[in-house]
């Protein structure tokens, strides 16, 4: 029972140094441009394996069918998401031109 603790703490201070460090990143500048982008991506990426390891207790051991189902549908769901959001701001761009 207590190594579930552990794995959980140390999930929620690593999901929470990535995520301030994307924070600073943007909010302050530490770095610019492309590599901004590439490493509040990379950061994201990161994180979401952080989320399935620590959280989903997906061990990648094993080729269990409810792991790769789990796995797909959260590949889906962020294509959507990031998909929708690009679409999004790149018509609001095109209309504000």
């Amino acid at each position: 029972m207590k190594r579930i603790h552990a794995i959980h703490l140390a999930g929620y201070a690593a999901s929470l140094a990535l995520t301030l460090a994307a924070f600073g990143i943007a909010k302050f500048g530490w770095l610019d441009g492309a590599l901004a982008l590439v490493a509040i991506g990379l950061a994201g990426l990161v994180q979401a394996a952080i989320h399935l390891r620590a959280f989903l207790h997906l061990d990648f051991k094993g080729s269990q069918r409810e792991d790769l189902q789990l796995l797909l549908f959260a590949a889906v769901l962020i294509a959507i998401m990031v998909g929708g959001s690009l679409w999004i701001m790149f018509d609001l761009g095109h209309r504000m031109m």
